[in-house]
């Protein structure tokens, strides 16, 4: 892989114990230039673990590691702001090839309990921004149609099992899948390689220690995963050697399965 590979945007990255930070962190090894998306007022609403610095810190650990670094606060349950997110991105650190989206609105609530304002923010976030951030990013490579598999974007988006008491939540996961996915149709001829990844349960901060034991149980690897276990996978996936996967869901959870 070529020691400035370019620039990828990156979102979720509000706390340093996230996923979000795992791929920062990973990326920043590989030598890519970062765009960081955070949104601290839903990181203070859920009350995990964190610090007010966490983004900043995050930023000059990658920077640490050579990459040239901007954060970008951005609230993508507000529909100007994917395209602003992405335009500032290039505009601090020239255009972005690789789109990693993280971010997500996660509150639990079923199919009783669901308000229309929780299921329009789960909507907005999880499904409309994904959208909006593609086309975004899609709209700022070369226009010109590519030839012999060359390679001019990345994509890549966290998704999820959750169905049952989790519905807004696993229901607007279930929307990022297929729009990442048409992704690798629809851009095809802009050079586009788009993916989901389904990393199972991660403990960023939101496990009970009854479902650390079930998610153990349940997991042949033996373990938990961790952020840098869906690092791992996603630099694979922005880099050449992985440019060959396209249009796919992948999980990357030790065998684990949702029931």
């Amino acid at each position: 892989m070529p020691s400035t590979p370019g620039v990828a945007l990156v979102t979720g990255v509000g706390r340093r114990r996230s996923i979000g930070t795992g791929l920062a962190l990973g990326l920043a090894q590989d030598g890519w230039d970062l765009a960081l998306s955070y949104w601290s007022p839903y990181d203070d609403r859920l009350g995990y673990e964190r610090s007010p610095d966490d983004p900043e810190s995050v930023a000059d650990e990658c920077r640490a590691l050579g990459s040239e670094v901007v954060l970008l606060p951005a609230d993508l349950a507000d529909p100007e702001v994917p395209q602003q997110l992405v335009t500032s991105a290039r505009e601090q650190l020239g255009p972005v090839t690789a789109l990693v989206m993280s971010h997500c609105e996660s509150v639990d609530s079923a199919i009783l309990t669901t308000t229309v304002v929780a299921w329009d923010r789960h909507f907005a976030v999880n499904a409309r921004s994904t959208w909006l951030l593609i086309k975004a990013f899609a709209e700022q490579l070369p226009q010109t149609s590519v030839a012999g598999g060359e390679v001019r974007g990345r994509i890549v988006a966290l998704t999820s099992d959750h169905t049952a008491n989790n519905t807004p939540y696993g229901a607007s996961k279930g929307a990022l899948d297929r729009i990442v996915i048409a992704a690798a149709v629809e851009l095809s001829e802009r050079g586009v390689r788009a993916n989901v990844i389904n990393p199972g349960p991660i403990d960023t901060g939101w496990m009970t220690e009854e479902i650390q034991a079930f998610g153990v149980a349940e997991t042949p690897a033996g373990r938990l995963g961790t952020p840098e276990d869906t690092a791992d996978l996603v630099r694979f996936l922005l880099s050449d050697q992985g440019s060959w996967m396209n249009g796919q869901l992948l999980y990357s959870n030790g065998g684990f399965r949702t029931g």
